[in-house]
């Protein structure tokens, strides 16, 4: 058992992302997309990668390959997983321009508002089923990682994620507007998590500890936060620009 790191990455900018138009599973990376890519796969190139899991989507697709035109990964060491697919966007806005009425307000219902997690207004995945898949993506991907993985997936699913790796499956609507509120996720960014086996086994132990030392008032102030204990820690957060990784002796 051994610490693992992943390098979680959004895709590059895609044609309709510069064209501000919502997304389905189509679309290829504008030329811009492919610039950046081309220069987050330098990056990557001192990271020891040895594995990659890659969404389905079309401008995932291109975005992995062109990073392993960098890698040189084998076809055995890279895996097309739904698991890491963006959230699915209601049917009746993919294609629409980002200031249409009716996709403006699909969206700021599903990302700006505090509502019931089970809410579905058309076809859409719901923010429960988007929160109960990440911690499937999760679980699926400490099964199956090494101790350097790549995976290459999307912006709000990005969020989502690191949203459960803090609060677990106790995340709220609230909790999760908040940080897609102030955590952007830009095209070709690549955010850093550690995962340290060792907390899982350590953490029943510090709770019962913890629990000795808390009255219950400051159980109750506990409750909604981040996770104690959590074997998962949020190195780096959309970075591509930098030479911070190296700086880490990663």
């Amino acid at each position: 058992m051994f610490t693992k790191y992943f390098y979680l990455v959004r895709h590059g900018e895609t044609i309709l992302n510069k064209e501000k138009r919502r997304q389905g599973s189509e679309g290829k990376l504008s030329e811009n997309g492919v610039n950046e890519v081309e220069e987050l796969s330098k990056r990557l190139l001192n990271m020891n990668i040895d594995r990659m899991f890659v969404s389905p989507y079309e401008r995932t697709r291109q975005t992995a390959s062109i990073i392993n035109s960098h890698l040189n990964l084998p076809e055995n060491k890279i895996t097309i997983t739904e698991l890491l697919a963006e959230r699915k966007n209601p049917s009746i806005i993919i294609g629409q321009s980002y200031d249409d009425p009716v996709a403006k307000s699909f969206v700021e219902i599903m990302d700006k508002t505090i509502h019931d997690p089970d809410l579905r207004l058309y076809d859409e995945e719901n923010f429960a089923d988007l929160r109960d898949r990440s911690i499937r993506a999760q679980k699926y991907l400490i099964k199956n990682s090494s101790a350097h993985t790549l995976c290459i997936t999307h912006g709000i699913f990005l969020k989502m994620f690191l949203s459960t790796l803090l609060y677990g499956k106790n995340l709220t609507v609230k909790q999760h507007a908040e940080m897609n509120s102030y955590n952007p996720a830009d095209n070709a960014g690549v955010t850093l998590v550690k995962y340290e086996p060792i907390k899982v086994f350590t953490r029943p132990f510090k709770k019962f500890f913890r629990s000795l030392l808390n009255d219950e008032q400051n159980k109750n102030e506990e409750i909604n936060l981040p996770e104690k204990d959590s074997p998962w820690t949020i190195l780096a957060y959309n970075d591509y620009t930098r030479d911070g990784f190296q700086k880490m002796h990663i």
